[in-house]
């Protein structure tokens, strides 16, 4: 065993480097974050006093006002943290749907709604989006699709998902439709906002939300694993149902202990405090979510001067997450000695890290945070790759 492979742990990634990788822009800590995650980095660091056996219940540090106030921003009535936006999902769908259920989502769905399907064995239906270049999805699919389930079950699907931004183009669904809609037919609403929440205003009960799922390190500026359950009072009752379990020999029972959570939300130390730390600047920075989107559109603009280069996904984009097909460069990359890995090398050469490595025939970034001189550099950096490899590109307008 050689152990000296665990001393002196670093990242790789300088300071210095402009990061444009899609799961992390939008989960770059504060600098109040960074600060309390190094206080409260030890295990269960928020438990010091901890009086009502849930770490959500804690008033010092103020994690119950936390819960309180991050329901308000959202516009939701209640809210838990879980270990990531995945166990929120699962969460909700154990709570509120029997093995053996359907439930439809739409084909944009993180691969963690699917395994939290299977996890709580229930049948998939997909909502089909339109294929290239567009990808979207077309809320009334999902009336469609809940008909069909009733036609093939004899009954409405137990739960619809919609993922509410994808991470695959980065485009915005129509969340409020998707949520008319299942308020027409009774079937219980669940939204993924692993990139929108945190990021953009969201405004649940505005959106027919039943149930709001969030990643605190993708969209919140703060550290892993740390995902939000939110939901209605209509809801709160059953998918925070508390234990009935007893001891057949002891009698132990554990009465205030949430069952979906598995008692108390595994969060104890740095994940909710970094949460906490960055949610003054998290509320402040949604209010200025149109000039990420105009600075992402700006990005775009500029790779798409390159010849054959081309966002994906709904245009102009309508999120910081975006994708492009760029075929220009994969012919490139079969003349380099780096084969596919010719653009992560050239970027990173430019101190620019987050492209994929291995991607050259398609590619996607995340410019959320980044500023405009930032942004301009980094479309600097492509337009000179390409010349570099002789790839034509079009004069700015």
């Amino acid at each position: 065993m050689n152990l000296d492979i665990y001393k002196n742990l670093s990242r790789g990634v300088e300071s210095t480097y402009i990061n444009l990788n899609p799961i992390q822009r939008g989960g770059v800590l504060t600098a109040e974050a960074r600060k309390a995650t190094l206080e409260f980095a030890d295990g269960y660091s928020v438990c010091d006093y901890c009086f009502e056996s849930r770490v959500d219940l804690v008033q010092n540090p103020p994690v119950r006002n936390l819960t309180a106030d991050i329901a308000e921003f959202l516009n939701m009535d209640d809210v838990r943290f879980t270990a990531g936006c995945r166990h929120a999902k699962w969460a909700a769908m154990h709570m509120v749907t029997e093995p053996g259920d359907t439930i439809v989502l739409d084909s944009l769905a993180h691969y963690t709604s699917y395994l939290a399907a299977e996890a709580n064995q229930l049948n998939v239906v997909e909502v089909p989006h339109s294929g290239y270049p567009e990808f979207t999805i077309d809320p009334e699919k999902y009336a469609e699709k809940f008909e069909e389930v009733e036609r093939n079950t004899g009954s409405l699907p137990a739960l619809a998902l919609l993922t509410h931004v994808d991470y695959r183009y980065g485009n915005v669904a129509d969340a409020a439709s998707v949520g008319k809609i299942c308020k027409e037919y009774g079937v219980p609403f669940l939204l993924n906002t692993a990139y929108s929440s945190g990021v953009m205003p969201i405004d649940g009960k505005k959106l027919g939300v039943d149930f709001l799922c969030a990643s605190g390190h993708k969209s919140w500026a703060a550290s892993a694993p740390m995902g939000i359950l939110a939901t209605t009072f209509e809801w709160n009752q059953q998918v925070f149902d508390k234990s009935t379990i007893r001891g057949d020999w002891s009698g132990r029972g554990f009465t205030k202990k949430e069952v979906a959570l598995f008692g108390c939300s595994p969060v104890f130390g740095a994940p909710v405090m970094s949460l906490m730390a960055s949610f003054p600047t998290v509320v402040e920075r949604v209010k200025h979510w149109d000039e990420e989107v105009e600075n992402a559109r700006y990005l775009a603009s500029q790779i798409e001067r390159i010849e054959g280069l081309h966002q994906m996904g709904v245009k102009p984009t309508e999120h910081t997450l975006v994708a492009f097909e760029s075929l220009p460069f994969f012919e490139a990359a079969s003349k380099s000695k780096k084969r596919g890995y010719f653009l992560y090398h050239e970027l990173k050469k430019r101190k620019i890290m987050g492209i994929q490595p291995g991607m050259s025939k398609s590619f996607k970034l995340n410019t959320f945070g980044l500023s405009r001189k930032q942004i301009e550099y980094v479309a600097n950096a492509f337009l000179e790759i390409a010349r570099k490899y002789d790839i034509p590109v079009e004069d700015e307008a």
